[in-house]
């Protein structure tokens, strides 16, 4: 035991702080083909029905985890807007009455957009609900997080620039396979975008068909990214995030946000800080007033893991968007230190890339990091396999910051198991498998060099070592 003791403290000390021990995977990936699936497709399938709920999605409804927000489309008429719910599956106790509304773009017409509050849930609790008439309703269920308390555990997805095409599917269909109770998704949805007129709003439909085996029985967590602006004055549509907001609500009034670009949540342990890297950051601009204010908020005794999503990396040493996320780091990097952020989760460069706790504030003025007990962990996992394919090129030599980067399709898992310690992993799609490349120890910023931090069960640490 002592000598594992020993072996896990020497790899933790290597991901923490070692300059030497940055390691660029060296695995080719034969890749799928980076192109859209067909329509045709059965990933894409309509339910079967006369104007049978489509594209179901959930995501929390408030701020501490007692509600989630349903959302779905109806394609011929507006329907039923209500959700009937309850703890038996086809016994339901409790009926909630949403909104309806649809909206054009270009020359596309969307399908009734329905979207439903569900709150005063229990917590820990599963629920089964039922949308939808007769015989072209469905049935799917949701599981509440624990109540909010610094022990809880909870295991979190994390996926971003997912796209839809054969290696999206494989990313979604390996994440599901990990037991995540949330997802994390820290922007780009559906690349709809890269289509022009009404195909935008086809595929906005078709993604919403395709993560719905995952997104309507547990909660995305969503963000933005750069594929939602969908500035298109050719079409003219120049008004930011159209479809996006339409379609994909978040719980932003729970936070005192004023927009729901910019939110937070909070989730068993964690509290959960969503940002908009396109949206006004600086100085007195909403967000930055909001930031400000929600980061006073947290109380590390009750949600000892802070996290932060975001779009656009900080700390990235990808040849693609290099220093795009300068901006944002020169406004927020203080912060994020002051307040002991645990990790940062960024997507945008298509590939994964972990770094070392580092910051620039010591540097006077120079953006180049430099170890810092202080600071974030920050992750890029922007490897979730849309058509633009992979960002293969990484600066070369591999940065003192950078812990470990890989070009390869991906998602990553986050399993928090008391206040101290959580479990990391990056799992890569190896043409068609899931294998877990990267993995670590996260210790809790706030709760990890305290007197009183707890020591990892015996269990808990066999598991660690054997998958380091």
């Amino acid at each position: 035991m002592l000598v594992r003791l020993l072996f896990l403290s020497s790899v933790l000390l290597i991901c923490v702080g070692s300059a030497n021990a940055g390691k660029t995977s060296g695995f080719t990936r034969n890749e799928w083909p980076s192109i859209d699936i067909p329509l045709d497709n059965e990933v894409f399938a309509v339910p079967k029905g006369y104007n049978a709920p489509q594209q179901v999605h959930i995501t929390q409804g408030d701020y501490d985890g007692k509600a989630v927000i349903i959302s779905w489309v109806t394609p011929d008429e507006p329907g039923s807007n209500k959700v009937q719910y309850g703890l038996s599956e086809g016994k339901y106790d409790f009926t909630a009455e949403g909104t309806v509304q649809n909206y054009t773009f270009y020359d596309y017409k969307s399908g009734y957009i329905h979207q439903c509050l569900v709150d005063g849930l229990q917590y820990d609790t599963k629920y089964y609900y039922e949308i939808g008439n007769g015989d072209s309703s469905r049935k799917f269920w949701f599981q509440t997080p624990p109540k909010i308390d610094p022990e809880a555990s909870y295991k979190f997805g994390i996926i971003g620039d997912l796209g839809q095409t054969y290696n999206s599917l494989s990313t979604l269909e390996h994440s599901m396979q990990t037991g995540t109770q949330a997802i994390l998704f820290v922007g780009d949805l559906s690349y709809a975008d890269r289509y022009e007129n009404h195909d935008v709003g086809v595929r906005w439909d078709s993604w919403g068909r395709f993560v719905e085996r995952s997104a309507a029985y547990q909660p995305w967590i969503w963000s933005a990214g750069n594929h939602e602006i969908e500035y298109f004055p050719q079409m003219r549509e120049v008004i930011p995030f159209r479809n996006y907001l339409h379609r994909y609500p978040t719980p932003y009034p729970a936070s005192e946000s004023s927009s729901p670009l910019w939110y937070a949540v909070r989730r068993a342990s964690a509290h959960i800080i969503v940002l908009s890297s396109y949206s006004p950051f600086v100085k007195y601009t909403p967000q930055w007033k909001w930031l400000r204010q929600e980061l006073k908020k947290v109380d590390r005794q009750k949600t000892p893991w802070l996290i932060v999503l975001m779009h656009a990396p900080i700390y990235n040493s990808n040849e693609a968007h290099f220093f795009e996320g300068e901006s944002m780091r020169v406004v927020y990097e203080s912060w994020f230190c002051q307040y002991k952020v645990d990790v940062i989760f960024a997507g945008h460069v298509h590939a994964y890339e972990r770094s070392y706790r580092i910051s620039s504030l010591r540097q006077n003025g120079s953006s180049y990091p430099v170890p810092d007990k202080s600071a974030p962990v920050y992750i890029t996992v922007g490897d979730g396999g849309n058509q633009e394919g992979l960002a293969k090129k990484f600066r070369d030599p591999q940065p003192d910051y950078s812990a470990f980067r890989e070009a390869s399709y991906g998602h990553s898992t986050l399993e928090v198991k008391n206040k101290t310690h959580a479990i990391y992993h990056w799992n890569r799609n190896d043409d068609g498998k899931r294998v877990q490349t990267d993995t670590f120890v996260l210790h809790n910023q706030y709760w990890g060099n305290s007197r009183r931090r707890r020591k990892l069960k015996k269990k808990v640490l066999d598991y660690a070592i054997a998958n380091l």
